[in-house]
């Protein structure tokens, strides 16, 4: 949250250019405040793990947030239990008509596939096209990053020679670091990955409407975001919990795949040893900025008004 300090206050200056978020007296006494509308498009598998590693970074600021779960009609969800989806999630004709603050959109094991033949992928184009005029800002993660800059911005992923798995390090963009999504990163900073395919960093800095905001030497691509703020893209998976990707791993041996092991997230290497965990306070930093500067700051306090032509005008 922001702090409040007197307009004329010589430290008002000084900390903006620290890049610290100061509210001015005027903003707050004008600020109205309501629950913020999001609505949460899981495409994992794993349905229930996800959705709690998602609202534990969601529910760990102080804002009031009202989540929606969103489901795929067009897919047959096989790893969790019907009575789950229809007693906590809806379809997409069934808030087709509501407006929403932010949406997050996961990822999903078919980055394999190409997009088109996702089974799924002519309803998630149809929900990404309305998130546009009835979303505030979108967030997508891993597999939904790759589609999502593949249907705003025609960015083609490509398949790597083994599957990047791992807590990688990276680094700010040293030009991007006043960004608010940046806000109290440090300059190197851990995520895990868990992809088969990737994003090219050339190809998000040769388009003039992407911003790259952060990149790994091993893992390539990591933050990115829309010039105007609206589309959000994190390549890897900050919302993972300390043993989702020995799970993964572990899952992968037993189906005789013969996975390598992932990357600086055993000690010494040593699948026998309990993981390290190292990067839940960025990803709490990256979900809590993306919350309150990209839609709590910004999103019309008449969510009727969100995505819309009034919208975008602010």
């Amino acid at each position: 949250m922001p702090i409040r300090i007197p307009d004329a206050l010589p430290a008002t200056d000084l900390l903006a250019q620290e890049n610290i978020f100061v509210m001015t007296e005027y903003r707050a006494m004008h600020q109205d405040i309501r629950p913020l509308r999001v609505v949460l498009l899981n495409l994992m598998p794993t349905k229930v793990a996800t959705e709690t590693q998602i609202l534990r970074r969601l529910s760990n600021t102080p804002l009031q947030v009202e989540i929606t779960l969103l489901r795929m009609a067009s897919h047959a969800a096989k790893n969790v239990s019907e009575q789950h989806l229809d007693t906590f999630y809806r379809t997409f004709e069934q808030i087709e008509h509501e407006h929403f603050d932010g949406m997050i959109i996961t990822g999903a094991p078919v980055e394999r596939l190409e997009f088109e033949d996702v089974d799924y992928w002519p309803e998630l184009c149809q929900i990404m096209e309305w998130g546009a005029t009835h979303v505030h800002s979108t967030l997508h993660i891993c597999w939904g990053a790759q589609a999502g800059m593949f249907f705003h911005y025609g960015i083609q992923k490509h398949e790597l020679e083994q599957k990047m798995s791992g807590v990688f390090r990276h680094r700010r963009i040293v030009d991007k670091v006043t960004t608010p999504l940046l806000r109290g990163f440090d300059d190197m900073f851990w995520a895990p990955h868990s992809r088969y395919t990737e994003v090219r960093t050339a190809d998000i800095e040769a388009h003039p409407k992407l911003d790259l905001l952060a990149v790994s030497e091993e893992a390539g691509a990591y933050l990115a975001k829309s010039s105007d703020d609206r589309n959000i893209f994190v390549f890897g998976h900050p919302e993972y919990d300390r043993y989702t990707l020995g799970n993964e791993y572990e899952r992968d041996v037993a189906k005789g795949m013969f996975p390598q092991v992932p990357k600086h997230y055993y000690p010494n290497d040593d699948p026998a040893q309990p993981p390290y965990s190292f990067w839940r306070a960025h990803a709490q930093l990256l979900y809590t900025n993306w919350l309150n500067y990209y839609v709590y700051q910004t999103t019309p306090y008449d969510v009727r008004l969100a995505g819309g032509k009034e919208d975008r005008a602010l």
